[in-house]
């Protein structure tokens, strides 16, 4: 029979023997097949070119732009690897990967290069990603239905970051949390996905609207570029609704659809509006009733056709256009019912100024899908904003 401590010995015996560790070391496999056609249509498509003619890295920093755009090929694939941070970038050299690719680089050289760059070699990077998104578009599918109407969704996030020394953190919208507050527009038409149209990377502090105007202007050229030569609608959140975002978009000869608040002016036209002028609308993820069949769905829809915003700037700066409110039962304020019937029905409405052309319910269907900008930030954060 045995002892306590032969018990023990053998215990730890048997957990030593079912230990195991794997690594991917064989020469003659590739984890990442797919990364071929894929890194094939980039360079199809100009991006080492693109990078070599207009990535820059001058003086003392040479050694670090040397090959530029081989890093940034590298980087590239990476990301399209699931990579979101340097040390992520190892998964280029694991197996056969470096039989299929040259020139890849190491972590370490790749996160020297990056750490070099300036304001200025970044917006040399917007000119590499507009020309190669041109180029993308021209080569694949990718905007269906462009030439016809294209949509271009503009936002901003806070994304979360650790510690003192990160470049451009600070405490922004949340108390106590350091941020980046980056700009992002997408690109999509009604048949297509989004795809990212440009970035602009901002202090955590910066306000909303900070530089607007010029990034509005940015997408907008990026999209023409990009083969979206038909209609062009802009869309946004009530932090866009200033007069040189819109200047901007007229400038450019593309239609606005951004959310305004209910600021005094606004809120007057609103109140104004006839109950008579009101139309139901249904949204396609309404639910039906179980017991009527009925698609539960109180939104409901007006126009103002006529409605000058930002009255108090000059003339010249002041715009006419539609004013499309949409109005939904406050749920947190129930009516007030007795042997009458209600009494008191108590809405939430939500404005959005727009020249768009369509008739009200769809130009309210198609600024609603402004949300699916929302998709893409939070799919970046999950990768390429991670780190």
């Amino acid at each position: 029979m045995s002892t306590e401590s032969e018990c023990i010995r053998e215990m730890q015996s048997s957990h030593a023997a079912a230990a195991v560790s794997a690594a991917f070391d064989d020469r003659n496999l590739v984890a990442h097949a797919g990364l071929v056609p894929v890194m094939r249509l980039a360079e199809r498509c100009g991006l080492a070119r693109l990078v070599a003619d207009k990535v820059k890295l001058t003086g003392a920093k040479n050694s670090a732009g040397a090959a530029a755009d081989a890093k940034v090929t590298s980087i590239v694939a990476g990301m399209v690897a699931g990579a979101d941070s340097i040390d992520d970038l190892d998964i280029l050299r694991h197996g056969a990967m470096p039989a299929l690719f040259g020139g890849i680089r190491a972590p370490s050289t790749l996160g020297t290069f990056l750490r070099v760059f300036t304001h200025g070699h970044a917006l040399q990077l917007h000119a590499v990603h507009r020309k190669f998104l041109a180029a993308l578009t021209a080569h694949t599918p990718l905007l269906p239905g462009a030439g016809q109407v294209a949509f271009i969704d503009v936002d901003s996030t806070h994304k979360r970051v650790y510690g003192r020394t990160k470049q451009g953190a600070q405490y922004g919208r949340f108390k106590g949390v350091r941020t980046l507050h980056p700009l992002l527009a997408t690109i999509c038409t009604p048949t297509s996905r989004p795809v990212i149209a440009t970035v602009r990377m901002r202090r955590g502090k910066a306000a909303d609207s900070r530089g607007a105007p010029k990034f509005v202007s940015e997408a907008l050229a990026t999209a023409a570029e990009a083969g979206c030569t038909g209609t062009r609608l802009l869309r946004a959140d009530s932090q866009f609704y200033n007069a040189g975002v819109i200047a901007a978009c007229r400038r450019t000869g593309a239609r606005f659809s951004i959310t305004c608040g209910m600021n005094p002016s606004v809120k007057r036209a609103v109140l104004a509006i006839d109950d008579t002028a009101w139309q139901q609308i249904t949204y396609p993820t309404a639910v039906p009733d179980p017991d009527t069949g009925e698609l539960i769905s109180d939104a409901e829809v007006a126009e103002i056709p006529l409605y000058t915003a930002f009255a108090s700037r000059k003339k010249s700066e002041q715009v006419t256009a539609r004013l499309i409110v949409r109005r939904v039962r406050d749920l947190a304020k129930p009516a007030i019912v007795g042997e009458q019937g209600e009494l008191f029905p108590v809405w939430r409405y939500h404005p959005f100024f727009t020249d768009n052309p369509a008739a009200t319910l769809q130009a309210e269907r198609e600024h609603r899908h402004h949300a699916v900008v929302e998709q893409v930030i939070a799919d970046s954060k999950a990768g390429a904003f991670a780190h």
